[in-house]
């Protein structure tokens, strides 16, 4: 038997810190611990597969909460019951482990099974229910930003006029694409980038 923990943030410029720091007082080991750092949207997470792979009959996971295993309704309760039923692990869920222990569930025989199905259904609905209602504030947020004249996307680079020289030659037939890039100290992407911005100004 083996404890093992999994993490998630949304973001890879988000921190996991607060989950990891549950997972240590735990006393569980850093080979056994998983984080991710994208959306819950689905299940094609790197770590949180080998995590799945290596969990086997007896073994414990530890969740920071229910929306870390995922987002979606219907794969919450998919995998929940995956894991407690097929693989014949358990789950814990330290943000509310008082309900969130499978280990309750399974003492209660049928009945438990019974209990955990409409709980859990509850639960991960009012959290997909959440994550809808979040996308329609931004999405009103950003309506209302842009009706007030925020811009949004990437802001046009400034253009300078040692850029504006190596362009016009470039496009005079002077000089290559590779050798516009080689003066200007710039890959591919960033030169062509700068082409599209600069073209745009030109009336």
């Amino acid at each position: 038997m083996v404890d093992m923990a999994y993490g998630r943030v949304s973001a890879k410029d988000q921190n996991p810190e607060r989950q990891l720091l549950k997972f240590r007082e735990l006393g569980i080991e850093e080979r056994f611990t998983f984080v991710d750092r994208q959306s819950g949207k689905d299940f094609n997470r790197e770590r949180y597969n080998a995590m799945r792979l290596m969990l086997r009959e007896g073994d414990l996971l530890y969740l920071d909460a229910l929306d870390r295993l995922g987002r979606d309704y219907d794969g919450i309760l998919k995998e929940w019951k995956y894991i407690t039923r097929e693989v014949k692990a358990d789950i814990v869920c330290l943000e509310n482990e008082s309900l969130f222990d499978s280990r309750r569930f399974k003492a209660l025989g049928d009945m438990g099974k019974l209990l955990e199905d409409q709980f859990l259904s509850m639960l991960a609905w009012g959290a997909e229910q959440e994550r809808k209602k979040n996308r329609v504030r931004q999405a009103e947020g950003i309506a209302i930003a842009k009706k007030d004249g925020v811009k949004f996307g990437r802001p046009k680079k400034q253009i300078g006029p040692n850029f504006i020289q190596v362009y016009e030659k470039w496009k005079a037939g002077e000089l290559t694409g590779v050798s516009a890039m080689n003066e200007l100290g710039m890959s591919k992407t960033t030169f062509y980038r700068y082409i599209a911005d600069y073209e745009s100004t030109i009336v």
